[in-house]
């Protein structure tokens, strides 16, 4: 493990870096401990609070744990796809609103995403994951349901089916499309949706996955698309006659 001491103002983030590509290497295992700060410190030629502040950045990643006591220290840790989700969602949302990302291909790029799921789901999905995908349209039909509780259902509801393909690897990668784009899209479209029709799409798309129908599936969900660009399309141009 190595770092460029004539950069010093990123020491820490070095640091963090080294043992990073460390354990992606496998060079560090999981459970393995850590060398102690001291012997950090000697290694990298450092301060103990410069080791000390990289640690804290590996923590804040999920990349170590740490323990008290005399068998403690810092530890790797066995980062699961569901621990990363959120990090994943918080990027995906970052990106899309920093570098304006129009409607057009965030909604695209979504469901392209999803529709890669729905041979998997469909063929996979166990009835745990059917039964919240009707749930979640039972509860869109609820009289008084607010446009966020609406919005959080809807999120669940396409949760469920990516979850149905039964590969974390795959759940991971659309946890941004699904629990970032899906949200953003909700809060341009909400205002001018028919709830009956978004809940009669999901109905279709539901009926498919659990008639183990991918090509039904996928079309399903190309009209559901086709029904969000087209909302999207009406606010827009809405608004542009406002002003």
């Amino acid at each position: 493990m190595k770092i460029d001491p004539s950069k010093p103002a990123d020491l820490s983030a070095q640091i963090a870096g080294a043992i990073r590509d460390a354990i992606i290497s496998g060079s560090l295992i999981v459970d393995e401990r850590l060398p102690s700060e001291a012997e950090l410190a000697d290694h990298f030629d450092v301060s103990r609070p410069t080791v000390r502040e990289a640690l804290k950045r590996l923590a804040a990643q999920s990349l170590i744990r740490t323990q008290r006591g005399a068998t403690g220290g810092a530890f790797v840790n066995r980062l699961s796809f569901e621990a990363a989700q959120p990090q994943q969602i918080t990027t995906s949302t970052l990106l899309l609103s920093m570098n304006a990302v129009s409607f057009e291909t965030a909604c695209e790029a979504r469901y392209a995403l999803e529709r890669a799921c729905a041979p998997l789901s469909a063929a996979r999905r166990s009835p745990d994951h059917l039964a919240t995908m009707r749930a979640e349209i039972h509860r869109q039909g609820q009289p008084g349901l607010t446009d966020e509780a609406f919005c959080a259902s809807d999120v669940a509801f396409h949760r469920a089916l990516v979850d149905g393909a039964g590969n974390p690897v795959l759940s991971y990668q659309l946890a941004g499309a699904v629990e970032a784009m899906q949200p953003l899209m909700n809060m341009i479209t909400f205002t001018a949706r028919d709830r009956a029709r978004i809940i009669a799409l999901h109905e279709g798309i539901a009926d498919a996955i659990e008639a183990q129908d991918a090509i039904a599936t996928a079309e399903a969900l190309t009209a559901l698309e086709q029904e969000t660009q087209t909302l999207a399309q009406s606010v827009f141009a809405a608004r542009a006659a406002r002003r």
